[in-house]
């Protein structure tokens, strides 16, 4: 297992420098890179934007892969795309080091101005409660990479009931630099696809275009749960849903475009 997912590099002409472990490798290629990382790392930059405001928080995460995100040294930046004092936006890219400068991966976030309303809060779920794990985590048992850095801990669950797993991020997302509650969700969201996954992976490639997160509550913890389902169209096209649990209830949503094909 390695380290961490990340490890820093000098800074330079504007962007943030990483080097890219074998950590964030997917479990369909491991030449490139697991939707989790990018998704963490880049909300990671999104929140170094916000260190004094304290009284904004992310609504919305929405990941966008535009392109094979290769394990390799990559660089990223972040700017505000759309500043307010109660709603704004926030951006932040990816792109490779080495090879064409385009964008690999884009995520955008919803940041808004907290109050109090805890006399109105309602939840749409009940908490869910951590059973025995299955001893077939998932589809992909022995894929070297991101599976590894990653507890994942399936339920038991009825036939035609959505999975659920219980997800744990194992090592830091860049050296040994603290992580938000945030960036630890970021860490284990992107597999929803995994968890509810309606096809074998010995015999079709189901790979999620973006990863876009509504949270109505801010996560807590390093533990999170997502009850996930798949459905596939007639055509290629497929969308996994899930609902985003931690130890105290539910916080939010998920949802991913799949390109699904054949394995040849």
């Amino acid at each position: 297992m390695s380290d961490s997912h990340y490890r820093r590099l000098p800074e330079s002409d504007g962007f943030q420098f990483f080097e890219s472990s074998i950590g964030t490798a997917s479990n369909w290629d491991s030449s490139i890179q697991h939707g989790s990382p990018p998704l963490a790392l880049l909300t990671k930059t999104i929140e170094e934007l916000y260190t004094d405001r304290p009284e904004l928080r992310v609504g919305r995460l929405l990941l966008d892969i535009l392109g094979a995100i290769p394990v390799a040294p990559v660089k990223v930046r972040a700017w505000v795309e759309r500043p307010g004092a109660r709603i704004t936006m926030a951006v932040a890219e990816m792109r490779a080091v080495e090879g064409s400068d385009r964008v690999l991966a884009r995520v955008s976030a919803w940041l808004l101005a907290a109050s109090d309303t805890a006399d109105a809060a309602t939840d749409r779920y009940p908490p869910l409660v951590e059973g025995a794990a299955s001893a077939d985590a998932h589809g992909w048992m022995g894929a070297p990479g991101y599976l590894d850095t990653v507890s994942w801990r399936r339920q038991q669950t009825a036939p035609g009931e959505p999975a659920v797993s219980w997800m744990s991020p194992l090592v830091p997302l860049v050296d040994s630099e603290p992580l938000t509650d945030l960036q630890r969700l970021a860490m284990v969201v992107d597999s929803a696809n995994g968890v509810g996954a309606a096809l074998d992976p010995d015999r079709f490639v189901f790979m999620n275009t973006d990863t876009a997160v509504h949270l109505h509550r801010a996560p807590r913890g390093n533990d999170f749960a997502l009850r996930a389902r798949g459905s596939i169209g007639p055509d290629g096209i497929g969308v996994t849903t899930a609902e985003i649990f931690d130890r105290h209830g539910f916080i939010g949503t998920s949802a991913q475009t799949l390109l699904v094909q054949r394995v040849p």
